[in-house]
């Protein structure tokens, strides 16, 4: 037990399970207190989101998107980087996403690429300014970040109501040739909206795995993150990668847009509020350790409880709120990973005298 408690891929794998027991299990507790059941509840939760062929299409519909802005959150903190603008980054992947997929007529082999492309570039375009700033003159990313995100919320509303608006506060849609709708994956879960943008969701988690971890480039990324005295010291360009790290994290974040925009719901929204799904990808990035595949377990268990909610509220009658309230718990829990590591580590030494 001491050598496992020693252990940090232990520790990594165990703490995040730990948060998410201990998250439902206060979430059971407030649900007995409201005078609810928490069995039910609970079970209505978990039918939501995988009892039958739709809900489970729902839930990796839902996740889709998390998967990006969880591996955006995860790429720019393995490099040193905090980037709280994943929000606004996600909006303008999303409206560029639309606008390639409404206004050209191209053969689906070129137009649905580009689209995504586009929603890739615009993310970008939205992670390299704060980068640029923060590497050439020390601005904070999360201060032009979060700035950012309003900049991009009102600025798309804006755009489609001039040039896309198409009435009922949406955009136009997108053409069949640029959507990532499934026939075939809608059919065989009983017509939900599930569509082939997990299928991008996950390439690009093994491409940020590979990126970071297998090429010279990615450890440069992580250096510079780690300390940009030494590694300016030994040749490394600071300002290049800083930049480079915030682009390609706005890029992972724009392809959030994307599924969304071409997946989804096949156009864009004048949003006068945030979706959310930006900042829930750090909490996703914070339960998968940063890790690829811990994030993309991360993402379907926060896509799941996200879509489950309004089953739990019909079957069992507990408020869909609560969803959210134990979400912010796991999320409570994983944060006090380090008092654990501090508690496990006392144990381990204690036992040792």
């Amino acid at each position: 037990m001491r050598k496992l408690l020693k252990n940090n891929l232990f520790l990594t794998i165990i703490i995040p399970l730990l948060a998410v027991v201990l998250g439902l299990l206060a979430g059971a507790i407030i649900m007995l207190i409201g005078g609810y059941d928490s069995v039910l509840g609970y079970t209505s939760l978990f039918e939501g989101m995988i009892g039958s062929p739709k809900a489970f299409g729902e839930t990796i519909r839902a996740m889709t998107p998390l998967v990006l802005a969880g591996i955006a959150v995860a790429f720019a903190y393995k490099t040193g980087l905090f980037n709280i603008g994943v929000e606004g980054q996600l909006l303008v992947g999303w409206l560029a996403s639309v606008w390639v997929g409404y206004a050209f007529d191209l053969p689906k082999v070129i137009h649905l690429p580009l689209a995504i492309l586009a929603a890739a570039a615009a993310g970008a375009l939205w992670g390299f300014i704060p980068g640029l700033l923060k590497a050439r003159f020390k601005v904070h990313e999360v201060i032009v970040t979060i700035m950012m995100n309003y900049i991009a919320l009102y600025m798309t509303s804006a755009i489609i109501k001039a040039n896309l608006y198409a009435g009922n506060e949406k955009s136009y849609n997108i053409k069949e040739t640029a959507s990532l709708a499934s026939p075939y994956l809608q059919s065989i879960t009983d017509y939900s909206r599930m569509h082939y943008g997990i299928v991008v969701a996950l390439l690009m988690a093994g491409m940020m795995w590979f990126l970071l971890e297998k090429t010279t480039k990615g450890y440069e990324l992580k250096a510079v993150g780690y300390n940009q005295n030494a590694s300016q010291y030994a040749g490394m360009s600071v300002v290049k990668n800083m930049v480079l790290s915030m682009s390609i994290s706005g890029a992972f974040a724009g392809l959030a847009g994307a599924m969304e925009g071409l997946g989804t719901f096949q156009n864009m929204t004048t949003l006068s509020a945030f979706t959310g799904t930006g900042f829930d990808g750090i909490a996703v990035a914070l339960l998968g350790a940063n890790h690829p595949l811990g994030i993309v377990l991360a993402a379907f268990l926060f896509g799941g409880l996200k879509s489950a909610a309004p089953e739990m509220n019909f079957v069992a009658n507990v408020p869909s709120e609560l969803v959210g309230i134990i979400i912010a718990l796991i999320i409570f829990f994983v944060a006090s990973s380090y008092f654990v590591r501090w508690l496990l580590s006392r144990f381990v030494k204690e036992d040792q005298e």
